[in-house]
Parts: C-alpha cells; sequence; structure tokens
C-alpha cells in the first residue's frame, strides 16, 4: 500500500484535491482533524497540557481553552515543542491506526491530509508526498473570505506558516492550483489514478473502488 501525504499552505486549494481522493474511494485521514480531536474533554492529554500550560487553560465544563493554550504554546519555541511533544505521539498513533485499519482491508492506496506533514513526525508516515500550492495573493483572498478576516491579516497568517519552498523541496509531486477549479480537480484525479494503479500493482489487489 503507498501513502500518500498530501499537505499545502493556507488557501491553497487542498481540500478540493482531497475531496478528490475521498470520492474515488480512496481511505483519508485527516491530521487537522485527529488534532482536535485528541484535544475534547475527557481526554487523558488534558491533564498534562494542564500541568505544562497552567490550569485555566482548562474550562470549567472540563473543555479546553484552545485559544488560550496556542498564546501560551506558540508565545516561545520551547513551548511549541512542548506541545508538540505531548501531542504528536498520540496524532502519529490515531494515523498509525487508521493505515492499518486500510492495509487490512487490502486498499493501494491510503491518504494522510494535513496542513502540517512536513517537519513532524507524520512525515514519516507518507511514502510519497503532494504538496498544492496556489499564487499568493489567491491564498490570500481565499483566506480572507473563508475566516472573515482582512486581507493585511491573512497574509501574515500565510506569511507565518512554512515557506512553500520547504514544501516544495520534499514534495514528489504538485498540484499547481493557478488555473480553474476543473482543472485543479482533474490533475488530482490523474495523480489518484496513477497512484491507485501503483498501487494494486504492487499487490494491493483486495480492495475493490
Amino acid at each position: 500500500m503507498i501513502t500518500l501525504g498530501i499537505t499545502g499552505r493556507s488557501g491553497c486549494g487542498k481540500s478540493t484535491v482531497t475531496v478528490v481522493f475521498a470520492a474515488h474511494g480512496i481511505p483519508l485521514v485527516d491530521a487537522d482533524q485527529l488534532s482536535r480531536e485528541i484535544l475534547l474533554p475527557s481526554s487523558p492529554l488534558l491533564p498534562v497540557l494542564a500541568r505544562r500550560f497552567g490550569a485555566d487553560i482548562l474550562n470549567a465544563d472540563g473543555s479546553l481553552n484552545r485559544r488560550l493554550l496556542a498564546d501560551r504554546a506558540f508565545a516561545t519555541p520551547e513551548g511549541k515543542a512542548a506541545l508538540d511533544s505531548i501531542t504528536h505521539p498520540e496524532i502519529v498513533h490515531r494515523i498509525r491506526v487508521a493505515k492499518q485499519a486500510a492495509q487490512d482491508a487490502g486498499a493501494p492506496l491510503f491518504v494522510l491530509d494535513g496542513a502540517v506533514i512536513v517537519g513532524t513526525e507524520a512525515e514519516g508516515e507518507c511514502d510519497r508526498l503532494c504538496v498544492v500550492t496556489a499564487p499568493f495573493e489567491t491564498s490570500v483572498a481565499r483566506i480572507a473570505t473563508r475566516d472573515g478576516i482582512s486581507p493585511e491579516m491573512a497574509a501574515r497568517r500565510l506569511n507565518a506558516q512554512t515557506p512553500e519552498r520547504t514544501l516544495l523541496a520534499k514534495a514528489d509531486y504538485v498540484l499547481r492550483n493557478d488555473a480553474d477549479l476543473a482543472s485543479l480537480e482533474a490533475a488530482a484525479l490523474a495523480l489518484c489514478e496513477k497512484l491507485q494503479a501503483e498501487g494494486l500493482q504492487k499487490g494491493g489487489a483486495g480492495a475493490s473502488f
């Protein structure tokens, strides 16, 4: 089974690509969704985070004040490293569980969808990496519209993310979202079918799609 990581900076159109793979029957796990799930109320990680970042990051009902945690964790490199050391092992564990389930089902291809894959443990779970890119101005406009913020704030958010050149240096495949939506969907479908066929040739013929 081939594990493909699909990543890209905010506003690049990554979700459009992953929807194509999902619609084609490819098992997929969303690392960003996992990062939210592991911090739901009753998670065993919450007391650990509270000890490191302060008991007041937990609300009276036991839920996490995500904004306060982010403010403290991202204030220093040490805080970010501490947050990663607490949360990443559980995220990677859940990725591996999902991968194993896909492999047991005979899937020739498995997708890990995540905005932050490069430079994390999740990168090691991928056999190949697909990076989705878009022109800077296009991404800024999408972020501003999606999140209801000013273009200036959207640009600051984008500039704070991993540089595109860093992602491209790790990419096995690049999908450039610089034309219309149909063009991006067609490119995503072509890559999906190519990798699915390659995975089947390697012996993952048990799945039906």
